[in-house]
């Protein structure tokens, strides 16, 4: 806990560090990179996920994650899928509204498949701070935001931590700048990590480690951010295309999506609504973009990024849910921390989805142009 608690001398001199990116030695070089994702219009995208399961032995299942949102940035056109004599389920989990796609297959199926074309479109996200929104939400739902899930709570050191880094703040869009600041500046992304990490905050801020990588990021952001009351919640999908502003790790190859599964985050702020934030791509930006890593955030290849992503992102990516300790249909496995990447069981147990290769999937995307 020491380790961690030194840190918050770095709230102050990342603020100091990060108003760097304005001066006028950095303005040509930052030109040379630009990120400002801004709404320009609908871009629709197939996305197909396929599963085959070699080797497979006994009865066997497979579950699916299903876009469910529908708003001002991503909406579901169609859903359809193909199988192999299984029987297929499209549900919705009741307590977070997940859909899921199951489809449960009996012994005498050698090689269980499944094949889902899902019909998205999606564009550009970010916040007018000018303007004030006017959509009503539900306070039923702000509630729920603040309250903890199993591995992101909000008291003990989550909150003692939160409250630290906030100190002297007045708004609750000066709280979470303060909070994004400081997850910048204090945790990093760790290539070595399986997957998206697993987003055990509470650990983190214990061991003062607070490497990991997007659903480890994020979500310590929005556990910091729920334990001084702003509504906040992840959101679990995966990068479609190529980032449009040339940043190679902001991206996804639609010809593989394979490790393409990334974590997105958004707060509620009163009287702009949800906002979107990613302080976890600032970081990957940070480690990954160039051969040497970042370790200034107002570095000029950061900075168009660390500015966006607090209250924008591109829309090539998809999200599938906010869903988070969630059970899937018939599932042996238990509650799962998020839905994101594809699941399966056969009577050898389940099948590893940070393995894609020998689980096996796959999962593509193709434009789709009028």
């Amino acid at each position: 806990m020491t380790t961690l608690l030194s840190r918050r001398s770095l709230v102050k001199s990342a603020s100091a560090s990060l108003l760097l990116a304005g001066v006028p030695a950095l303005r040509a070089e930052e030109a040379q990179r630009h990120f400002d994702p801004k709404p320009t219009g609908w871009r629709t995208f197939d996305v197909t996920t396929t599963v085959t399961l070699k080797d497979a032995k006994g009865p066997s299942s497979i579950w699916l994650p299903v876009p469910s949102l529908d708003n001002g940035w991503q909406r579901t056109l169609d859903v359809h899928w193909t199988d192999n004599a299984g029987k297929v389920q499209m549900s919705t989990d009741g307590d977070t509204g997940a859909k899921i796609l199951t489809a449960t297959y009996d012994a005498s199926v050698a090689l269980p498949s499944i094949t889902l074309v899902t019909r998205v479109q999606t564009q550009n996200r970010a916040v007018d701070w000018k303007a004030k929104a006017t959509e009503a939400v539900d306070p039923a739902e702000l509630r729920r935001w603040v309250q903890p899930s199993e591995l992101i709570p909000v008291d003990g050191v989550v909150r003692k931590v939160a409250q630290q880094i906030v100190a002297g703040t007045r708004t609750d869009r000066e709280k979470a700048q303060r909070i994004y600041d400081w997850v910048i500046v204090s945790s990093y992304r760790d290539p070595k990590v399986r997957g998206c990490g697993v987003g055990d905050i509470r650990a983190m801020l214990e061991s003062g480690n607070l490497s990991g990588k997007c659903a480890d990021i994020n979500a310590l952001f929005v556990g910091l951010c729920r334990a001084v009351g702003i509504p906040a919640r992840d959101l679990y999908g995966i990068r479609l295309v190529p980032s449009a502003f040339g940043y190679r790790e902001l991206g996804g190859n639609p010809a593989s999506l394979k490790g393409a599964q990334h974590c997105r985050s958004e707060i509620y702020l009163k009287g702009h609504g949800w906002v979107a934030m990613d302080p976890a791509d600032v970081t990957k930006v940070m480690r990954q973009e160039t051969p040497e890593w970042i370790k200034d955030p107002a570095h000029p290849i950061v900075t168009p990024v660390r500015r966006a992503l607090f209250g924008s992102w591109e829309g090539n990516w998809m999200g599938y849910s906010s869903a988070a300790d969630i059970t899937l249909p018939g599932a042996k496995k238990g509650k799962l921390p998020f839905f994101m990447y594809p699941q399966a069981e056969t009577a050898d147990g389940a099948r590893d989805p940070y393995a894609p290769d020998t689980f096996v999937y796959q999962i593509t995307a193709k434009e789709v142009t009028a």
